[in-house]
């Protein structure tokens, strides 16, 4: 064999890589694009720099998904194609790449090593398979359970930085070593899924609601009790794991029933571990200490001027300084997953800075005026969902709303399902990495590929957008949120 006959190309990498290139000089050197016009009349111009956003939003979304490069180089060429082609300053894109959201991924992925090393994840791994069982099913469902009760009082990147170094562990009995299965797809695709599922429930599972209900006061002039989110989003958070377990049991149903011998080997792997060590305490003692200090900002209002990143990355300095971590440990983050989301804040300043992303939301909701009140809800469900898989989900709606409600007054749709059916979509970015970190997080796993994410997504983002429906139309109602209101015109 010679050396050209050798070497393979692969097609599918090579032509998303010059779709993707295409798409941006094609949309970039295209002549100016029309304006957008909101239902009072105004108009929105898309500026040479947000048409070049926009560009660069196809182009990262096509090298995500098929992963031309490591997406952590991505990331990077988001920020080189910003600066070379003037987009937005180069000390503006790359300032991005070190926000104190990257900073607070960067923070929960060291807690998730420190599980791991001190023997905290198999602790707590083997305890509850001994509750669980060694069917495969039941691991599932007991693990989305676990995953749902924590981000009641965690913010869903904490669970996932917890979640998965016990994941690891659980595969790791499965018999298959390192190698993707259904089992290990459906363990770390629906831990990502059921974070974002749970984490709409309350307002300690993320940043995102406390943000929109504080705009929704500003806007709308409706202050929203701590209970009153709580009793809208249960229902729908349940049902949405509920039908998650159903999804990777049909989709990624395990190769294996059950597990045999589980709870024995799981019994003499847990005498093996010995006591609890003074590490193990130490690290559990500084762990909680950060998750309930950022937990009691919701009700402690002279907590609320602690910044969350701050707060978390005080834990990661004391894991040196009890010297639980060492030089070696800080070399082992994967970089790659702190770059990914590097890149996605990046690009989402962009659009919002460019006001590409406004240009896009006008466009996408006049479309939807003169629809039925119905139809508008679930479009503006719809663009949240689609949007906050590439930007910060706190910016989606924050593009969203006031175009939204807007238009709501014209429909005769009250606020509230319009801000709600927004914030349940928000929670839940089924289809890309860079949509949460509970999704990044999960990809280093190496147990699925970015295209697997995305196409398992896709049905996943049906059966979420069915469940707005039905929130709408018959759970939000039976609990007296007001659907319509008279008309504004």
């Amino acid at each position: 064999m010679t050396a050209a006959q050798g070497v393979q190309i692969n097609w599918t990498r090579l032509i998303a890589m010059l779709t993707g290139v295409g798409l941006f000089f094609l949309v970039y050197f295209s002549p100016p694009w029309p304006d957008a016009i909101d239902p009072v009349g105004k108009h929105f111009a898309l500026t040479p720099e947000g048409k070049g956003a926009v560009a660069l939003f196809l182009m990262a979304g096509i090298w995500w998904v098929f992963e031309v490069v490591p997406i952590g180089v991505t990331s990077l060429v988001i920020g080189v194609m910003q600066a070379l082609f003037m987009i937005r300053p180069a000390k503006v894109a790359f300032k991005d790449f070190m926000d104190p959201s990257v900073l607070f991924i960067f923070a929960s992925l060291v807690i998730g090593m420190v599980f791991t090393k001190t023997g905290l994840t198999k602790r707590m791994a083997y305890k509850m398979l001994n509750v669980i069982g060694e069917n495969t099913g039941s691991i599932y469902l007991g693990v989305f359970l676990l995953i749902t009760v924590l981000t009641l009082i965690m913010a869903h990147t904490a669970v996932a930085a917890t979640m998965y170094p016990l994941l690891l562990a659980i595969y790791s009995l499965y018999g298959e070593g390192d190698k993707p299965t259904k089992f290990g797809k459906g363990l770390f695709i629906g831990m990502a899924y059921v974070c974002g599922a749970g984490s709409i429930i309350t307002l300690l599972g993320s940043a995102r609601a406390i943000v929109a209900l504080g705009f929704f006061k500003e806007m709308a002039g409706v202050d929203t009790p701590f209970y009153e989110l709580t009793l809208y989003m249960l229902p729908v958070g349940v049902i949405m794991v509920v039908l998650l377990w159903f999804f990777f049991m049909l989709f990624l149903k395990p190769e294996k029933k059950v597990i045999p011998g589980l709870r024995e080997r799981v019994a003499e792997l847990s005498q093996n571990l010995g006591p609890i060590t003074r590490k193990e305490i130490i690290s559990l003692v500084i762990i909680f200490g950060a998750i309930v200090t950022m937990s009691l900002q919701v009700m402690v209002p002279k907590l609320q001027s602690l910044d969350k990143t701050a707060i978390i990355l005080v834990s990661t300095i004391l894991f040196f300084v009890f010297n639980i971590l060492d030089i070696e440990d800080l070399e082992l983050i994967p970089w790659n997953i702190v770059l990914l989301f590097s890149g996605a804040m990046s690009i989402g300043y962009c659009l919002w800075e460019t006001e590409a992303a406004k240009w896009m939301a006008v466009n996408w909701l006049a479309l939807f005026q003169k629809s039925h009140w119905l139809v508008f809800v679930l479009s503006i469900a719809f663009f949240v969902m689609i949007l906050t898989n590439f930007i910060m989900n706190v910016a989606a709606i924050a593009i969203s709303l006031p175009v939204a409600l807007v238009i709501a007054g014209y429909l005769g749709v009250s606020s509230y399902v319009v801000m709600y059916a927004a914030l349940v979509t928000a929670g839940m970015p089924f289809i890309l990495l860079v949509g949460a970190a509970p999704n990044a997080i999960a990809y280093d796993s190496k147990q699925f590929t970015s295209g697997e994410f995305f196409m398992y997504g896709i049905p996943a983002s049906l059966i979420l957008m069915l469940v707005v429906a039905l929130a709408v139309l018959v759970i939000w109602p039976l609990l007296g949120m007001p659907i319509t209101v008279p008309r504004t015109m």
